[in-house]
């Protein structure tokens, strides 16, 4: 919200400048989103009167002027299509500057002699208006200062609230605030009722109390909205970021901006029946004031008569129904809105009026025949007229009931750190407009003012004393608390050590979102149901994700559209799923792996990453529980059939691993070929207590054996069999040689592993090396008719 210092002080004026005000506001938790002047810096300006306005000899677009400041008149040259005999405007004198240090000077146009300047509001630096001479009022002073004239020696303070505040989206708010913190008295203008002169009223019905359970309306005859809006309501309202319209709409955003009540004022001649206050009914359209015509829904709330829709309740009026040159008779307006009726409303129609962003917060349920007094009291000083009886027409049961909290002294004190004499805690309070109405020993009941709708428990009481008595007051103290050590599970693997190891093996941690596209999750996992979001951010954010591919995906192609040939992402967080009905959010680290197996150097082979050197990170991921994880050929429908494999812990599957499936990549519109890898967290990061052995001194023995073995055994099958038969002294084998081809049958291959025996307390013989060789031989013989490689 912006606001005119001025204008603030006009309700309450403390002896504090404007920098210690608008740090006193923001302390009060009312952030300062900037503070401005009213107009740029200029000097040398005065009310001038054009006494006469003639064609230039040379010049189809000039005119010569003769000027008056009161006392001489001036020769100026114009071009402005509105200057004209009669007009007051800003006349910048020789020896004025203006904003930008531009100084008037003497000068000739086209050949004609200028003394000075006439001013458009954009060369004050008012407003951005540049299409003519600012036109001051008849009965402007000629030959006053023009800052003096418009008061400009003001600031303009931009406030940003928080949701919860919307008691301060007013002058009178805003005041009630900076007397509280002042002490200060706060006074408004004086408000008087207004007698009906005239017995005209107009009916209302509410057929949707529950939205609207108040509402009043007031009948003015006879008005002249011919009548310019007065100088000084022109000028509040252009400080406060609105523009002039005409005496009606100006005086209901006076209220607005003055009280904090939204308001609208009907062409009465205009209206047929009855006004009805209900929801908008299937197929209703409405033109609204700023020309767009909304296809109403029926959770919409309306104003409306026998003719059909004539406002969106609390948004915006409409085109046909509101006030014209030619309005003689209104119907005024001033409704009590639920903020849940109307929040959300307006944002659905790609609006945002500011009575839609006062009723979404919540405006004060008894402030309305206050606003209508005031509101027909401005318009008749203006534009004359008749006022008619205000009818109230409203339902007890839908309006907020009265509240009442009670604090607890020993309660304030624990928060704050600090205790608050009882006396001043009650001061606080009543400053803020809370009475009390019941006091016992160490505790208070208070009833809440209307306008406080966001004080409803003790806390928000204690919130209130803090930020009154003042957030720099309260003592500077150490958090104080018995922490009870949790234990650490030596057997469990911290997610912090598997993302510092994949960093350590080149990957980069990405964070993408939990709302991903439906139709591409369904492309990565078809089988999962996807859990659609009520109110999504977007239309490719649509639904929560089931893995982390689509997210990985996603970045990955957009990495790739950049030219990054080497790119190891990992992420980890929540999968959502549906398993029998319920929501499973289950704990994931996932990767995505593309391009050349090491950086870019003068060394590099420049070889493209494969499926093994995905598996050897994953591999290293798990070093210290190695033995615990195999892996074995799977199917998934992301995953090429041939590049699948599924990654087991002793013997339960807790991931998958695999190459993106031709199709999938295309569809993506990814280049390939692209790795992933999916592993299930909570399976993953159980393993072992770390143990000790001891270092051998004395040597190990090695012997290579080469067997021929079907193509369809893997090495796991070998590796399990042998360490069966080797006995307890091996202590490592590995595979040096993977051979099919010539001298060995189509479906035959041959694989070299070298065994390593050792002992720590003594060094092996030949004969005991050479009986765990033979065992391994015939054991490889029986399961899998191997033999020997010749």
């Amino acid at each position: 919200m912006k606001f005119s210092e001025q204008w603030l002080r006009e309700w309450v004026n403390p002896a504090i400048d404007t920098d210690t005000l608008v740090s006193q506001v923001t302390m009060a938790g009312l952030e300062v989103d900037g503070v401005e002047p009213v107009a740029k810096e200029f000097s040398g300006v005065v009310i001038g009167e054009v006494l006469k306005a003639e064609q230039h000899p040379d010049a189809d677009k000039l005119r010569v002027c003769e000027v008056s400041d009161g006392s001489e008149t001036f020769q100026v040259v114009c071009g402005a299509p509105n200057v004209r005999e009669g007009l007051r405007i800003p006349f910048a004198k020789i020896g004025a500057v203006l904003p930008g240090n531009f100084k008037i000077k003497k000068a000739k146009l086209r050949g004609v002699e200028s003394q000075g300047m006439l001013c458009a509001e954009s060369e004050l630096g008012l407003s951005d208006d540049a299409a003519g001479l600012m036109e001051l009022r008849e009965d402007a002073p000629v030959g006053q200062n023009l800052r003096d004239y418009l008061q400009l020696e003001d600031q303009c303070i931009e406030v940003d609230l928080t949701p919860n505040r919307g008691d301060c989206l007013s002058i009178a708010g805003l005041a009630r605030e900076v007397g509280v913190l002042n002490k200060a008295p706060v006074q408004g203008p004086e408000e008087r009722a207004v007698e009906a002169v005239i017995k005209d009223t107009f009916p209302v019905r509410l057929d949707a109390p529950e939205s609207c359970p108040r509402y009043l309306g007031r009948v003015i005859k006879d008005v002249d909205l011919s009548k310019g809006t007065p100088l000084w309501m022109t000028e509040k309202l252009r400080r406060c970021g609105l523009r002039s319209i005409d005496p009606a709409v100006d005086v209901t955003n006076y209220v607005l901006l003055e009280l904090g009540q939204p308001m609208h004022a009907f062409d009465l001649d205009q209206l047929k029946g009855g006004i009805q206050v209900r929801n908008a009914l299937e197929g209703e359209k409405l033109v609204l004031l700023d020309g767009q015509e909304a296809a109403l829904r029926e959770d919409t709330l309306v104003i409306a008569d026998e003719s059909g829709p004539l406002a969106m309740a609390g948004i915006m009026g409409g085109e046909n129904s509101g006030v014209s040159a030619n309005t003689q008779n209104i119907f005024m307006e001033c409704a009590w809105f639920a903020p849940l009726a109307i929040a959300g409303k307006a944002r659905s129609y790609g609006l945002h009026t500011d009575s839609s962003h006062r009723f979404e917060r919540g405006v004060d349920t008894e402030l309305q025949w206050r606003a209508m007094e005031r509101a027909t009291e401005l318009l008749i000083e203006i534009v004359g007229g008749q006022a008619g009886p205000i009818v109230e027409t409203k339902n007890e049961e839908h309006l907020p009931k009265p509240r009442q909290v009670s604090l607890r002294a020993a309660r304030l004190a624990s928060p704050l750190g600090i205790e608050v004499p009882p006396a001043e805690v009650e001061e606080i309070l009543q400053r803020l407009g809370l009475e009390l109405v019941e006091k016992k020993e160490g505790e208070w009941l208070f009833a809440v003012p209307s306008y406080r709708h966001d004080i409803s428990i003790e806390p928000d009481l204690i919130e209130e004393v803090g930020r009154i008595y003042g957030y720099n007051n309260l003592p500077k103290t150490h958090a104080v608390g018995g922490l009870a050590l949790r234990p650490d599970h030596e057997a469990v693997q911290p997610l912090d050590a598997l993302r510092a190891r994949l960093v350590g093996r080149g990957y980069q941690e990405a964070i993408t979102y939990s709302f991903v596209d439906g139709q591409a999750q369904s492309q990565v996992d078809p089988e999962a149901v996807s859990i659609a979001l009520a109110n999504p951010i977007s239309a490719d954010m649509g639904v929560m994700r089931t893995n982390l591919w689509t997210g990985l995906l996603k970045a990955m192609s957009y990495n790739q559209n950049r030219q990054q040939a080497r790119i190891k992402f990992f992420e980890s967080g929540l999968t959502f799923n549906q398993i029998n009905g319920k929501l499973v959010q289950k704990p994931s680290l996932a990767g995505a792996v593309y391009g050349l197996a090491d950086e870019e150097n003068w060394a590099s082979t420049k070889r493209s990453l494969d499926f093994y050197d995905v598996k050897g990170d994953l591999e290293a991921l798990f070093a210290d529980i190695a033995d615990d994880f195999s892996f074995v050929p799977g199917e998934h429908p992301a995953l090429h059939p041939g590049q699948c494999a599924n990654i087991l812990k002793s013997g339960e599957k807790v991931g998958v691993l695999g190459a993106v499936h031709p199709k999938l990549q295309k569809s993506l519109d990814l280049n390939g070929p692209v790795y992933l890898f999916e592993l299930c967290l909570e399976k993953t990061v159980q393993g072992q207590v770390p143990y000790f052995t001891e270092v051998s001194k004395y040597p190990e023995v090695r012997r290579d054996l080469a067997i021929v073995v079907d193509q369809a055994i893997t090495y796991n099958e070998i590796e399990a069999v042998v360490k069966q038969a080797a006995g307890s002294d091996l202590v490592a084998m590995k595979v040096f040689d993977v051979y099919a081809g010539a001298n060995l049958a189509e479906n035959e291959k041959s694989v070299g592993v070298g065994l390593v025996w050792q002992r720590t307390d003594r060094t092996l013989q030949d004969d005991e090396v050479g009986t765990a060789f033979e065992q391994i031989v015939s054991a490889l013989a029986d399961k899998f008719d191997a033999r020997l490689r010749s």
